[in-house]
């Protein structure tokens, strides 16, 4: 059964108004393809499809030429192009594809933006819309019975949101399923993406990273334990965010000087790849990790929610030395919100420094018995 992407309504109006490429980025097995072909299934525009990883296709793009081009998609009223940075010349073919047949609609696919992004960012300037795939969000999965949703939770802080994971039902295979994608993914793909001196740190590193899980990360102590210099550990962990396996929560930077200002937090796009890389799949109620799990799975769950509608935002985590803690500060536009992120205990107020900074700004507790709201309203 097809389950339907909270983005696809966003896409398929730019499909049908905007005269610029489309562009789908995500990791491996979130559904790019599926999503696509279910986009142009309902559109009913004749589409070409174009994969990047069959041979012909190489050869063609690898020595481009308008006439070529035309006869190609002539005749056609949407070209898709699925895993397009394998392709020679991509950027300036989409160039040509977007100036010299305006009434062609151009969708993409790509599985990472290191590859796609840093080669079409500047020849298609005014030139495209991008959208990132997630894993599925907890507002596209949910049932309507609110028990039901809190054990789909608990299966998601183990298991992920992968879409092959969720539609399996056995634990069993959830788990082989989401190992292989660790493995193909994380520990082939990835590191075929680009030039890796030290593969088998960059594996450990992800595995430290997973054991930290929702803690400040200094890159000094990474350095340290890896015997990797700070740039070479700065650009790990860039690799790893433009991969999508973790995005970093940098701290929110306030007036006091007692803030601390400069170390991240990390966190993982998916929990199930996080705990597959420490090979740890027991039930929550089962772990001593559960407060890092929900951590990160209500952040996540809340930028998803936020990106497929389009919002803009930005989010923080705010710390000071004394150890006074906001979870998440939320920025849309110039309103702030803050939320303290607890598996069971709720807290009633902020700490007295952030509140005689920011006493104005709503704080509340998202705990196990609050938090479908938090993930369903903007």
């Amino acid at each position: 059964m097809y389950i339907h992407r909270v983005i696809e309504k966003s896409i398929k109006e730019k499909l049908r108004t905007k005269k610029r490429i489309i562009i789908l980025y995500g990791a491996r097995q979130t559904g790019k393809t599926t999503l696509a072909n279910a986009l142009i299934k309902e559109s009913r525009y004749k589409t070409l499809k174009i994969n990047g990883d069959l041979p012909e296709y190489t050869e063609l793009f690898s020595t481009p030429d308008l006439a070529s081009l035309r006869g190609m998609v002539s005749n056609y009223e949407l070209l898709f192009i699925d895993e397009a940075q394998k392709l020679p010349n991509i950027d300036k073919i989409l160039k040509i594809f977007h100036d010299e047949f305006p009434d062609l609609k151009v969708l993409v696919t790509g599985s990472s933006s290191l590859d796609l992004s840093s080669r079409v960012t500047e020849p298609l300037t005014g030139r495209k819309i991008e959208y990132l795939l997630f894993p599925f969000a907890f507002e596209e999965i949910k049932s309507d019975n609110p028990i039901e949703n809190k054990s789909l939770v608990s299966e998601m802080m183990v298991y992920g949101s992968y879409p092959e994971v969720i539609t399996e039902k056995n634990y069993q295979e959830k788990q082989e399923i989401i190992l292989e994608i660790s493995r193909s993914y994380l520990f082939k793909d990835l590191l075929s993406l680009a030039k890796i001196r030290y593969p088998h740190k960059l594996i450990r590193l992800t595995r430290l990273l997973a054991y930290q899980t929702g803690n400040t990360v200094s890159v000094h102590e990474l350095s340290q334990s890896l015997s990797l210099n700070h740039e070479t550990i700065e650009n790990y962990l860039d690799l790893l965010e433009k991969t999508f396996v973790i995005f970093r929560l940098p701290p929110f930077e306030s007036n006091m000087r007692k803030t601390l200002k400069k170390q991240n937090k990390i966190f993982f796009y998916d929990l199930g790849i996080r705990n597959a890389l420490i090979e740890d799949f027991r039930p929550v109620r089962d772990r001593n990790d559960t407060g890092q799990l929900w951590e990160n799975f209500i952040i996540l769950e809340r930028r998803k929610l936020l990106y497929n509608h389009r919002i803009l935002f930005s989010h923080f985590f705010w710390r000071t030395y004394d150890g006074a803690e906001i979870d998440l500060v939320e920025k849309k536009g110039t309103e702030l919100l803050a939320k303290e992120i607890k598996f069971s205990k709720a807290r009633r107020s902020p700490p007295n420094s952030w509140k005689a900074e920011h006493p104005e700004v709503p704080f509340h507790s998202v705990t196990y018995n609050n938090f479908q709201d938090f993930l369903l309203k903007i």
